[in-house]
């Protein structure tokens, strides 16, 4: 749509009414006036241009006034709508304005009462559009290739890619879990100069056994082994020209480790049963939650691949070191999750508090998780601490039970509740440790696998979010 400034579309189907508010608005209050004729030929206009208010009538032929605001709410055009009816049909305007119209107008319309609601519809719809340009705006001053931030530490992994770029060197992302490795590889990729016109593959490391796992990454020829009915290009290959994400290279087996290390060494692999030697020219961007040092150490993974894969090294700070982050991402995530035909949410001062001082275990995904419950749960656009999850809602700084002294309520009770968070916070920090591995779990805390299961099950604790990135 083309900008226009002060612009309006008068939906009406009689021709000595529509031509009256035409008169009324480019006349007397010096307005650029449109008009349509019926509900679907406005719809098509309000998609090629841009207006700042419709005036529109309820009945009319093709598409009804309501069925224009529905589509105007589903498609999300920035428009304020007013509704023109007769006096029979004042119900159908009060829930015009329950689905999102500004005002209503009986006919005939006051010139000068709805002159002053056209200017007050104006007015609405200038501050509307200024709040969208300033969140534009901040999203620009505040993101690098659709990753969002304000925390200093990921503008300097910003500038490490911005300087990357012109290279196909190989990194590798150190992070805990949920804290957005992937969209940081995304990142690389579109800023990669030689490799962005190519495909993003992505690979989780850790979801295939080992033998899947070589015919994935490497592909196979008919007939290699049981099954191979034809032949497979694998992820290397398919990533020729781009880039190939490997996520949870720390639980590559040591068998693969040393494939992987020929192919970064000399760019070229064979498919599992074949024997053409296959050159290849892909940016590798590895990642893990693990410590790969304390992983050669063990002799679990080996170091030579270790300093193949650690040539630029990225290590993104998880959400709790970087509580700036907080609001923006909440802010891009109630856009993401808006309801269709909705107003986007926004949170309250009670809730981004309690979101300010979550210690976000899972991190950005964590977050995610429960902006998106709190957008389905939000009944008012405005996002309260009741529309946030339980785990995230009895949470404040360092974690600790939002505790207050209640001299209305018996103390035993208050304690049970200071005991239920406590035992909470302990058991999460043993399955984030434990990796969310219940005999681990059991084995550190001294409680036995049902005790552990039973208490997972009475704190509704996620254990997937400890498990994978």
């Amino acid at each position: 749509m083309n900008p226009s400034h002060q612009r309006v579309l008068v939906a009406e189907d009689l021709q000595d009414t529509r031509e009256s508010l035409q008169e009324l608005l480019q006349l007397k209050m010096g307005l650029e006036v449109d008009t349509a004729a019926d509900g679907g030929i406005a719809l098509e206009m309000l998609r090629k241009q841009r207006y700042s208010v419709l005036v529109t009538d309820l009945r009319m032929p093709k598409k009804t006034g309501m069925q224009l605001i529905e589509a105007i709410q589903a498609e999300r055009i920035p428009v304020t709508v007013i509704v023109t009816t007769g006096h029979g049909g004042i119900a159908e305007a009060v829930e015009a304005m329950r689905q999102g119209a500004f005002d209503f107008q009986v006919k005939p319309a006051d010139p000068q009462h709805l002159s002053l609601v056209v200017k007050r519809a104006l007015e609405s719809r200038a501050l509307q559009d200024e709040v969208a340009a300033l969140r534009a705006e901040l999203q620009g001053l505040h993101s690098f290739q659709n990753v969002v931030t304000k925390s200093p530490r990921m503008h300097d992994i910003f500038e490490l890619i911005g300087n990357i770029a012109d290279t196909a060197s190989t990194v590798l992302i150190i992070g805990e879990t949920g804290t957005g490795k992937e969209q940081v590889a995304r990142a690389i990729h579109t800023a990669s100069k030689p490799h962005r016109t190519g495909i993003f593959s992505a690979i989780n490391c850790a979801a295939l056994p080992e033998t899947l796992l070589e015919s994935e990454l490497f592909g196979h020829e008919k007939g290699s082994f049981t099954g191979a009915a034809t032949q497979r290009k694998g992820r290397f290959e398919l990533a020729n020209g781009g880039t190939l994400f490997l996520d949870e290279i720390g639980d590559v087996p040591l068998s693969m480790q040393v494939k992987l290390l020929r192919v970064l060494q000399e760019r070229r692999f064979e498919r599992v049963g074949g024997s053409e030697s296959i050159a290849i020219d892909v940016r590798v961007v590895a990642a893990t939650h693990q410590a790969l040092e304390k992983l050669v150490k063990e002799g679990k993974f080996r170091e030579d691949l270790y300093y193949r894969l650690n040539v630029i090294r990225m290590e993104i700070p998880p959400l709790r070191e970087r509580p700036e982050d907080v609001a923006v991402l909440a802010d891009l995530f109630c856009q993401r999750y808006a309801r269709p035909g909705k107003a986007v949410p926004t949170v309250g001062p009670e809730a981004m508090a309690v979101l300010a001082k979550c210690e976000w275990p899972g991190n950005v995904r964590q977050l995610e998780n429960a902006i998106e419950r709190a957008c389905i749960t939000c009944t008012d656009g405005v996002i309260a601490v009741k529309n946030l999850p339980p785990d995230v809602a009895r949470r404040t700084e360092g974690g600790k039970h939002p505790y207050q002294v209640d001299l209305s309520r018996p103390l035993t009770e208050q304690l049970t509740e200071l005991t239920s968070a406590f035992e909470e916070r302990y058991l999460r920090k043993a399955l984030r440790k434990t990796r969310g591995h219940v005999g681990k779990c059991a084995t550190l805390t001294g409680l036995s696998r049902r005790s552990i299961t039973d208490k997972i099950a009475q704190h509704k604790i996620d254990k997937a979010q400890f498990k994978q990135d």
